[in-house]
C-alpha cells in the first residue's frame, strides 16, 4: 500500500543529541531506548528515524540484544579486524582497524517510524559500537515525518 503525506501536511524535522561514555577498547551499548525515548517525545505519526555516529572509529549496528550473541559480535570484529597487521594508518594513530572496522559497517542506520512507533523487528536492537575505546562519544538523531 501506498501511504502519501496528505495535502497541506508539512514535514517536521527534529534533532537530538546523546551523549555516552564507552568502557572498553570494544564496546556495545544498546541504545534502543534513547533511540525509541526521542521518536516518543517527537510525536511524528509517519516518517524516518535516522541514527548517526559522527565519528570514524565507531559503529551502529542492529541486531538482538542477547549476552552470548553481543559476545560473538564483538569477537567477530576482532577476527576480521585485527592488530598486528602492517596498517599503514598504525604509523599515524595506532587505530587502523577501528577505522577500517567502521568503514566496513558503517556510522548510521534508519528505520521507518509508523503509527510514531519505530518499526523494527522484535529482536532487533540498536546498538553503538566502540571500536576505540573508552572515550566520550555523541550519537546523532534526526527525525522526519508528519
Amino acid at each position: 500500500m501506498n501511504e502519501r503525506v496528505p495535502k497541506g501536511c508539512t514535514l517536521k524535522a527534529h534533532f537530538k543529541e546523546i551523549s555516552l561514555s564507552t568502557r572498553k577498547r570494544l564496546d556495545l551499548v544498546d541504545i534502543t531506548e534513547q533511540v525509541q525515548s526521542f521518536v516518543d517525545e517527537c510525536k511524528i505519526e509517519s516518517g524516518i528515524c535516522l541514527i548517526n555516529s559522527p565519528h570514524s572509529t565507531t559503529a551502529i549496528i542492529v541486531n538482538e540484544n542477547e549476552s552470548g550473541l553481543k559476545e560473538d559480535i564483538l569477537r567477530k570484529v576482532q577476527e576480521e579486524f585485527f592488530q598486528g597487521t602492517d596498517w599503514q594508518h598504525d604509523r599515524v594513530d595506532n587505530n587502523a582497524v577501528a577505522h577500517l572496522g567502521s568503514t566496513f559497517l558503517g556510522h548510521s542506520r534508519m528505520f521507518p517510524i509508523r503509527k510514531g512507533r519505530l518499526e523494527r523487528g522484535p529482536w532487533q536492537n540498536i546498538f553503538f559500537l566502540e571500536l576505540d575505546g573508552p572515550r566520550s562519544r555523541r550519537v546523532l538523531l534526526e527525525v522526519i515525518g508528519v
